[in-house]
């Protein structure tokens, strides 16, 4: 397993996925999103595995500014330019990703 954990530092979520982890003794990798953000292949192969719209943090400042942006290539530059836009955590395991604290669809890749 190779699991990559793109977090906010303040983000209470991204702690509960770190924990999770750490408890279960798997190695993990931890990207702070707002510092390194995710390269162009990372983003799409997270929006490939949960969709574009689970990748919004509805309740991040300038969130609103997605919603009328008529076309998804627009919606992606925004979030890879605004990384604060992007709901945390997003934990990848090879092809495979999750946004948010989702420990049942985790135990299924152990």
């Amino acid at each position: 397993m190779n699991i990559q954990i793109f977090g906010k530092t303040k983000c209470f979520d991204t702690k509960k996925a770190e924990r999770y982890f750490k408890e279960r003794r798997v190695k993990f990798q931890r990207i702070d999103i707002l510092r390194v953000g995710l390269s162009v292949g990372e983003f799409t192969s997270v929006r490939n595995a949960v969709g574009l719209e689970a990748l919004i943090d509805e309740n991040a400042s300038g969130a609103e500014v997605l919603k009328y942006l008529a076309y998804d290539a627009a919606k992606e530059e925004k979030l890879l330019e605004n990384p604060a836009l992007i709901k945390t955590p997003i934990v990848r395991n090879g092809k495979k990703a999750t946004v948010g604290f989702c420990p049942d669809v985790w135990k299924t890749w152990e």
